[in-house]
């Protein structure tokens, strides 16, 4: 009898992480800019960043040599190169009006805003409501040498270009 009150307990758990997961949506950078533009200036460090620009350097030569080199035509247009260089194509029909040109925004590596946008004043909070602390685990999900064979990526010193902690 306990063993199953533990598995009933353990499917309630799932259940509800999965619910709060699902009610999770991609609320697009310009949701994040009305608070981070000062806050932490974390709206102008990524709007200045390769993060920002991500999408424009699919369209460039080096990009169309990377792309011939792994089978890809059209960087700018193929799967392969949008998983990482826009969240636009992470995000799918539930996007909150992101498109490719903006690259890599916000929500890329801190998750879909929608729900913890509201609680931003308390991490704690936020990160409960699905807020994510990028690791090294999250950003060698694009930072890796699966189509950049020659990459080669340090956590510590590529978090410090990007900081933009909160007061």
């Amino acid at each position: 009898m306990m063993k199953k009150m533990s598995l009933i307990a353990v499917c309630m758990l799932l259940l509800v992480s999965n619910v709060l997961l699902a009610q999770n949506k991609y609320v697009g950078a310009s949701a994040c800019k009305m608070c981070h533009m000062t806050k932490g200036k974390a709206y102008p460090v990524w709007s200045t960043s390769k993060h920002a620009k991500a999408f424009e350097v699919l369209k460039g030569e080096a990009a169309i040599k990377v792309g011939k080199d792994n089978g890809v035509t059209t960087p700018s247009t193929d799967a392969k190169c949008l998983k990482c260089h826009t969240t636009a194509s992470s995000a799918g029909a539930a996007n909150g009006g992101i498109t490719n040109a903006d690259g890599v925004s916000c929500e890329s590596c801190h998750g879909p805003g929608s729900v913890y946008k509201t609680k931003m004043t308390n991490l704690v909070e936020a990160k409960k409501a699905g807020l994510i602390i990028p690791t090294n685990a999250v950003c060698i999900k694009c930072h890796n040498t699966e189509i950049h064979k020659s990459l080669t990526f340090d956590f510590a010193t590529k978090m410090k270009i990007i900081s933009h902690k909160n007061p």
